[in-house]
């Protein structure tokens, strides 16, 4: 079913274009994961585990970091929007999308998650 055309072509500029790093980092930060939403914190990984992972490891690393980051930042701005409120079944399969890729990412970041420091 297609989507209204405003919507569907905000969406396919969105997609294919890239957030400027200034907008990027102002939303992380406006949008930080909540005290009692621990999970959506990005672990880092262990400074003895970082310094034995070669140049491309860390680099992979930094770019899983910076997409979780993100993906933590929208989720948090999304639960904000849904607060006090009854969310529709929509809404509801957003958020445990949103999630998933959330839980998806992580899990491609390392099969051992002793790596990681909170």
């Amino acid at each position: 079913e297609a989507m209204e055309e405003n919507l569907a072509a905000s969406i396919n500029y969105m997609v294919s274009h890239q957030l400027h790093n200034s907008v990027m980092n102002e939303l992380s930060e406006l949008y930080k994961a909540p005290g009692n939403c621990a999970s959506l914190e990005v672990p880092t990984v262990n400074p003895m585990v970082w310094a034995s992972m070669t140049a491309s490891m860390r680099a992979q690393e930094v770019k899983f970091q910076k997409v979780l980051k993100l993906l933590s930042a929208a989720i948090t701005a999304y639960g904000r929007q849904m607060e006090n409120l009854e969310m529709t079944k929509i809404q509801k399969d957003t958020l445990g999308l949103l999630c998933n890729s959330f839980f998806e990412i992580n899990c491609m970041r390392s099969g051992d998650s002793a790596h990681f420091s909170p």
